[in-house]
């Protein structure tokens, strides 16, 4: 990967995930109660290593796709989390069904699907390097 200099523009982090669910309420609840995430636009991620004062990522439900279109296609979401085990015992507590889990020496992994169907990947990073 090549250095930027200061003086350009750049991609500096996930801004937000977007996309249509069939009931906001009820997918925005899930993540609020399931995943512990929730904000005034919809489940937000803060990020303490940023140097802003307050960043975060957002992810919003859509009860229809014109924000979207004309984008189309499919996805799943990966969140990062501290201690991959201590929360995926607090998601069994809770009755989620957990798809899968991995440990790929980088990374450990789990997957999971929200109400709407959409995939899940949590993501634990165990090392400072690219697999």
């Amino acid at each position: 990967m090549t250095e930027q200099s200061d003086s350009r523009a750049r991609v500096t982090g996930l801004g937000g995930i977007f996309y249509i669910v069939k009931d906001p309420a009820v997918s925005r609840a899930w993540y609020r109660e399931v995943l512990g995430l929730d904000g005034e636009y919809g489940p937000q991620l803060a990020w303490a290593d940023e140097p802003r004062e307050h960043p975060y990522s957002l992810i919003s439900h859509f009860g229809d796709d014109n924000y979207i279109k004309p984008g189309t296609g499919g996805f799943m979401i990966n969140l990062r989390v501290d201690n991959l085990g201590a929360f995926v015992a607090e998601l069994r507590a809770k009755g989620v069904d957990i798809l899968g889990e991995a440990d790929e020496g980088y990374g450990k992994f789990a997957w999971l699907l929200d109400p709407d169907g959409v995939k899940i990947e949590l993501w634990e990073q165990v090392e400072d390097r690219l697999p």
